[in-house]
């Protein structure tokens, strides 16, 4: 007698989240895509676009804390809503600067909003899926970012050439506008999910014995989550890995660009290559934790070991700089970025693991804004980095040297998130 639950309702709401993050992806890696356009129309140097990059994370950093807190009280479906209203305009306005100052100001716009993003999302995983589906939902809908990272670097050059660079940040923008239609019209909490089987709502709650509240619950003090070493793991995992990804997101085009001398107003077939690769990461990074735990793995022992594995395969990328061929390079820089989204997959299920559902999008939040802050500072010192080796007529040196960063950072997150949750033993918030 076959032990499949009935009903399959919660992967219509891991497809709404998946397609949110890919609008997500390209609307935040539009500006990598324009980096040398961008540069020439404004005067920008590296040491300038480093530096809105890491103002964009700067708010990105105070949105997650906003978005975390406010998306726990309000609940998913609101939060969420609010999110991608507010990041679909602020992308459409940066077409509209006139100057760097305008720009800016439509960059900070952006990194507020769009860190609703993934506490929304990450909540709903939680509200969904029993935990040894949650890494793969989440490998699933976290693949979008891999999915917006390869479809904009096709379509972001073709709009450039033939309508410039305001239509490229429109035409994105205008994506999530038409997502909120169908997330609003279509998501609900299981409790409240007309037609919802009872077979799917008992599956859901299979390994959890948490509440299915109507709105996400009296919202926990910050004061008391930082209290915890559970939440310090999270912390610093997210702080020494996420200003990775955001340096494959808006600084590759521009290396292969340099190095290469890519065209800009032409497709980037590496980076649809690598971003290509990110997707096989995510999805199979959320499943084969998920696997281990069907096969009896302790919940903690799958994510850790999955994990380590991950941070292995990111360690090849630190030879990227020493190699001359584009296509060997490409190929770890896929490895790696595949890794990374395998990591994340499960990182973020980390913190549904060890935290009760009503502060997962806190957690969420707080981790995210400890990503950003490692962004905050990776960023500009990119792009000082880059201006310096430019004017000793070595860029190509400053890459190696961030190469080296990359490939390092997910083993060091792995073993201070050993030391601070060995077990990820389960927070008690009551």
């Amino acid at each position: 007698m076959s032990n499949a639950p009935t009903g399959r309702y919660r992967w219509t709401v891991c497809a709404l989240l998946f397609f949110a993050t890919t609008i997500n992806y390209m609307d935040r890696q539009v500006i990598g895509l324009l980096e040398p356009t961008l540069k020439h129309d404004f005067g920008w140097n590296d040491t300038t676009f480093g530096a809105i990059n890491g103002i964009f994370q700067f708010f990105y950093a105070a949105g997650l804390l906003f978005f975390g807190a406010i998306i726990d009280r309000v609940g998913t479906k609101v939060g969420y809503a609010i999110s991608i209203i507010g990041w679909s305009l602020s992308a459409m306005g940066h077409a509209l600067a006139k100057a760097t100052t305008g720009f800016t100001i439509a960059r900070s716009a952006l990194g507020l909003s769009e860190a609703g993003n993934f506490p929304s999302a990450i909540k709903a995983v939680a509200e969904w899926f029993p935990k040894k589906e949650r890494a793969l939902a989440t490998g699933i809908f976290n693949s979008g970012a891999n999915i917006g990272a390869v479809v904009a670097p096709i379509m972001v050059p073709l709009i450039l050439a033939a309508y410039g660079w305001q239509m490229a940040f429109i035409a994105t923008g205008a994506l999530g506008l038409i997502w909120l239609f169908f997330w609003w019209f279509m998501y609900e909490i299981p409790s409240r999910k007309r037609k919802l089987s009872k077979a799917e709502y008992d599956h859901i709650h299979s390994d959890d014995t948490e509440s299915d509240p109507a709105v996400g619950g009296a919202r926990v003090p910050w004061r008391r989550l930082l209290g915890v070493r559970q939440t310090w793991a999270f912390v610093f995992g997210k702080f020494l890995t996420d200003p990775v990804w955001w340096f494959y997101l808006f600084w590759l085009n521009g290396y292969f660009h340099d190095v290469f001398h890519q065209d800009t107003k032409k497709i980037t077939w590496p980076l649809v290559v690598i971003y290509s690769c990110t997707t096989v990461g995510s999805i199979g990074g959320g499943y084969l934790s998920g696997y281990l735990i069907r096969k009896g793995w302790p919940v903690y022992k799958a994510r850790k070991t999955v994990m380590f594995i991950f941070a292995v395969c990111v360690v090849p990328v630190v030879f990227a700089g020493y190699l001359s061929n584009m296509w060997m390079i490409t190929a770890l820089i896929s490895l790696a970025a595949a890794a990374h989204q395998a990591w994340s997959a499960n990182i973020f299920t980390t913190a549904s693991d060890m935290f009760p559902k009503r502060a997962v999008s806190s957690i969420t939040g707080i981790g995210g804004m400890a990503g950003s802050i490692g962004g905050i500072i990776f960023q500009p010192s990119v792009g000082m980095l880059l201006d310096y080796f430019t004017k000793h007529g070595n860029k190509t040196l400053g890459y190696t040297i961030i190469f080296l960063i990359c490939g390092s950072a997910y083993l060091l997150a792995w073993v201070v998130m050993h030391l601070f949750a060995p077990k990820q033993t389960r927070v008690q918030l009551d």
